[in-house]
């Protein structure tokens, strides 16, 4: 069969949902200033899908850092990889800052932070080597993993005495290969919302050796006493022997970061295929980072608002009998009992209906059976916003509750 109709035969199971759900169900357009409401399809909305945790994506201070950079350096400055010609002071001064900020002797800048994890996993271990991961890893982890030669066990989510078990298998076979054992865990699952076990996958390294790399995309910037991240959160910092964190999320930018000790962020530096053969990171992205990092540290008044409103959105949902699985942080998955269709429909009916945009997830991503609805609370939302989604999600339970979602009563949205 020739590649390309092979693809187009099979379009992923995703993909088959592409023809009614483009431009509407998926690769939606929200437009409008970065805020708690934007504007979709010609409508304003009440937004509960973006990741601008704290706030900053258009803060003013934010938005000044960013142009003024980009009027002094442009966008391509500086040009070529780091390793032979893109390297800069604040390359560097962003790498310090980041480095003290999450306790650790040296931090190294990603270009992003899907393909940064990868090629720090890649850059890690070799066939010798035995991974063992959480079920619930993140995508870029498992794509990571796909790179390496040597064995990789994984546990199921948060199973500490499966994890014992993996380890002890780990550990025979790296006797034999004289490799050694990385698990890979994440601070705060993006899905879910429920936190790594840190507290007990450290008190293993009593038992085992291992090293551990976590993977803190959703904690950076939200989790702890000054928001530096999960392992903060639960005391551990010393028992995390790598950091990752990305700008993407509560930093509202691009790029990301790895920390740890001096000597293995340098061997990363000499051998990160995703970096040593990528353009460096341009100026406006490294000097806006460093101004959001400087609010971060200083203005704790944003972590305080994320939190004020997520604790208030959580409690408000569970109190009006909504499961909201396991989560500790302010990602807040709503989970209810339908088929896709029904997701389509409510999905529909809370966006014409109720103007609230927040992001659905059905079949394969999650189970068969489940819906589930993810909110994302920000510090730019206000309890007004709260109290109307309480009341508009106890009213689509309702609803679902009754069947009207599966026998269509609510009108289909039709995509040209």
């Amino acid at each position: 069969m020739d590649l390309f109709e092979k693809i187009v035969k099979k379009p992923g199971p995703i993909g088959i949902y592409r023809d009614k759900a483009h431009g509407y169900y998926m690769f939606p357009k929200l437009e409008g200033e970065l805020s708690n409401k934007m504007v979709f399809m010609g409508k304003e909305r009440l937004v509960w899908s973006l990741n601008n945790y704290l706030g900053l994506g258009n803060h003013p201070e934010v938005r000044k850092a960013d142009a003024e950079a980009a009027a002094q350096w442009g966008l391509a400055y500086p040009m070529g990889a780091r390793m032979m010609s893109g390297h800069t002071d604040y390359h560097e001064k962003l790498e310090n800052e980041l480095a003290a900020y999450v306790g650790r002797e040296a931090a190294y800048l990603l270009n992003y932070g899907y393909q940064g994890m990868l090629s720090i996993i890649d850059s890690l271990v070799d066939r010798k080597d035995v991974i063992v991961y959480d079920s619930e890893a993140h995508a870029c982890i498992i794509d990571g993993m796909r790179l390496h030669f040597g064995k990789r066990f994984v546990y199921p989510h948060n199973d500490m005495n499966n994890l014992d078990k993996e380890l002890e298998r780990a550990t025979k076979i790296v006797k034999e290969t004289g490799g050694g054992i990385l698990v890979i865990t994440e601070g705060v699952y993006g899905m879910s919302g429920d936190l790594g076990n840190l507290k007990e996958i450290t008190r293993l390294k009593d038992k085992y050796q291992f090293r551990l790399l976590v993977d803190d995309a959703h904690g950076f910037g939200t989790m702890g006493p000054t928001g530096a991240g999960t392992d903060e959160h639960f005391g551990v910092r010393d028992k995390v022997d790598l950091y990752f964190g990305t700008f993407a999320k509560a930093f509202a930018g691009i790029g990301g970061f790895i920390a740890g000790k001096k000597e293995i962020i340098w061997h990363l530096m000499y051998n990160m295929r995703s970096q040593v053969f990528a353009k460096s990171l341009p100026m406006p992205m490294v000097i806006g980072a460093l101004k959001r990092l400087e609010m971060v540290k200083t203005m704790p008044e944003f972590r305080e608002k994320l939190w004020k409103i997520a604790n208030a959105l959580q409690k408000g949902l569970r109190d009006k009998g909504f499961n909201l699985g396991n989560t500790e942080s302010p990602v807040t998955p709503v989970i209810l009992s339908g088929e896709v269709a029904e997701a389509t429909q409510i999905t529909y009916d809370l966006r014409e209906n109720y103007n609230i945009f927040c992001s659905i997830v059905s079949f394969p991503v999650v189970p068969k059976g489940i819906i589930l609805l993810r909110l994302i609370p920000t510090a730019s939302h206000t309890m007004e916003d709260v109290e109307y989604t309480i009341k508009a999600f106890s009213e689509v339970k309702e609803k679902l509750d009754a069947g009207k979602y599966a026998s269509g009563e609510i009108e289909k949205m039709v995509v040209e």
